[in-house]
């Protein structure tokens, strides 16, 4: 457990060796998988009073496939659309990474105090966001960070695209009053 812990705070950290020590690690996929759970459990519990306890739940089987989805985007752009010369990589390398690269979110438990609940949210979304290009730099073996912001934003904009197809194919969408 210590271990588990101390990886998630190295995550926090932006510590560069972490992301490589769990690309490297094949055995860390479920402490990737947990700190997902974690931080969108996180999220339910500061947004309680929006979503409830239902919220909880679905937020967290929707932070699941969406990491999934997110890795596999990343793996996909990363690899065949722009990599570099030296990028090797594979699925299970992109989930864990981008699994721990989750670990800012645990602060969104806060995000139900009055006043500074959004500030929170806004703090550990840019959080994420650095911690998702380091993440991607390190696991597809980029020189180039500007080169991982591009596969980032790229794999965002077509997951939210997809996202917003499902919904509206399942009625998610607004309805008229």
């Amino acid at each position: 457990m210590n271990n588990f812990r101390n990886r998630i705070i190295r995550a926090a950290m932006l510590d560069v060796n972490l992301y490589e020590e769990v690309e490297a690690d094949k055995g860390a996929m479920g402490q990737a998988m947990s700190v997902v759970v974690l931080s969108s459990v996180a999220a339910g519990i500061g947004a309680i009073e929006r979503g409830g306890l239902g919220g909880i739940l679905t937020g967290t089987i929707g932070a699941l496939i969406g990491w999934y989805v997110w890795a596999y985007l990343t793996y996909f752009i990363g690899t065949k659309f722009l990599p570099e010369p030296q990028t090797k990589a594979d699925l299970g390398e992109l989930l864990r990474t981008i699994g721990f690269a989750s670990s800012p979110g645990l602060i969104r438990v806060f995000g139900f105090i009055p006043g500074i609940g959004g500030i929170i949210y806004f703090a550990a979304s840019i959080w994420m966001l650095v911690a998702m290009v380091i993440a991607v730099r390190q696991a597809l073996d980029y020189k180039s960070t500007p080169r991982a912001v591009g596969v980032c934003v790229i794999g965002w904009v077509i997951q939210l695209l997809i996202f917003a197809l499902l919904f509206s194919f399942l009625g998610g969408g607004v309805k008229p009053v």
